[in-house]
């Protein structure tokens, strides 16, 4: 009986070596077989925008329109090592690039038939909530030479150019707005008295501002026919010779990110510029919003948010300038 334990004993011994060597084996193979990910897409921080050019820095100016030259500073964020891939599908709008890099002709042919009809080539609108208002965005470049003077000279000549559409009040920025308070006579608080009392705001400034180009920076919006709306405002804009420029935004307070979804399909289906701020402060502390909020900006996401709107602004309309070919 004892010998026959032994035997039992020692073969048991044998068949556990046996499972775990067998163990060691499978998870060897498991290991070598897991997929390599190529890193082939955009992202957000591919492209280095910037807050202002800090003194001793002489950045070049570019007047291409090739692509956006970013600009260096000594708060810059950190620029990742990876390839730019262009043309993604709207439902990779994350990795989209942060600034423009293309201005289709039939825009062009737009921007043209606009002037033509008695828009300004020195106006553009912004059609935004609270974080587009004067004193939180880009109003400090109609109010403060030294920051203009800090810019570089490409940038300088946008800011002289578009002089007098930074600082303004607009029936189309206000807090609050929706894409459906845009098309809404309600909304319109008609401040200056410069619009009827039959007026959208968004009909307002078209027909006060005549703007050759038009920010789409509205916020969050719960209503379903969010899309609806965007679509009425950017045929409007279209027909008024208007150039519309689709900004992404920060917050997700829907969720479920259908804004700014809503608005990346959108520019592709009308081929439209698309400045992509959601990506610009992705890899800020809180994502760029300010303490205890999801909704507000930090002081260096409002930095970013404003040197950002401008560097678009100044590739847009150089890019409208040059004749019917695709801007690569």
């Amino acid at each position: 009986m004892k010998k026959y334990l032994k035997i039992t004993y020692v073969i048991g011994l044998i068949a556990i070596i046996l499972l775990i060597g067998y163990s060691f084996e499978r998870v060897g193979l498991a290991q070598s077989t897991l997929p390599i990910q190529m890193a082939t897409q955009t992202h957000a921080s591919e492209i280095a925008l910037t807050q202002l050019a800090s003194p001793g820095i002489d950045p070049q100016p570019s007047l291409s329109t090739s692509r956006p030259t970013p600009i260096l500073t000594a708060t810059a964020l950190p620029v990742e090592e990876t390839t730019v891939v262009s043309h993604l599908p709207a439902e990779m709008w994350e990795s989209w690039p942060i600034l423009p890099q293309s201005v289709s002709d039939s825009l062009r042919e737009v921007y043209r038939r606009g002037l033509a009809n008695g828009n300004s080539a020195t106006a553009f609108s912004v059609l935004g909530d609270c974080q587009s208002e004067p004193d939180v965005f880009m109003g400090v470049y109609d109010r403060d030479p030294a920051a203009v003077q800090s810019l570089p000279a490409n940038l300088q000549e946008t800011v002289a150019k578009f002089q007098g559409s930074f600082d303004r009040y607009s029936p189309t920025v206000k807090g609050g707005t929706t894409e459906g308070a845009l098309l809404w006579t309600m909304w319109n608080e008609n401040l200056e008295g410069k619009c009827t009392a039959i007026e959208t705001p968004l009909d307002c400034e078209l027909r006060v501002q005549r703007p050759s180009i038009a920010f789409v920076h509205v916020g969050t919006h719960w209503e379903t026919r969010n899309e609806h709306y965007l679509t009425i405002i950017i045929e409007k804009l279209l027909e008024n010779g208007t150039v519309p420029i689709i900004v992404t935004k920060a917050d997700n307070l829907e969720l479920d990110e259908r804004v700014n979804n809503n608005l990346a399909r959108l520019a592709e289906k009308y081929d439209l510029p698309m400045w992509n701020f959601w990506a610009s402060v992705q890899d800020l502390p809180r994502h760029g919003f300010a303490k205890d909020t999801e909704m507000l900006l930090s002081k260096q996401a409002k930095e970013i948010h404003r040197l950002g709107a401008l560097q678009t602004l100044d590739f847009v309309w150089r890019a409208l300038q040059e004749k019917n070919h695709e801007t690569h």
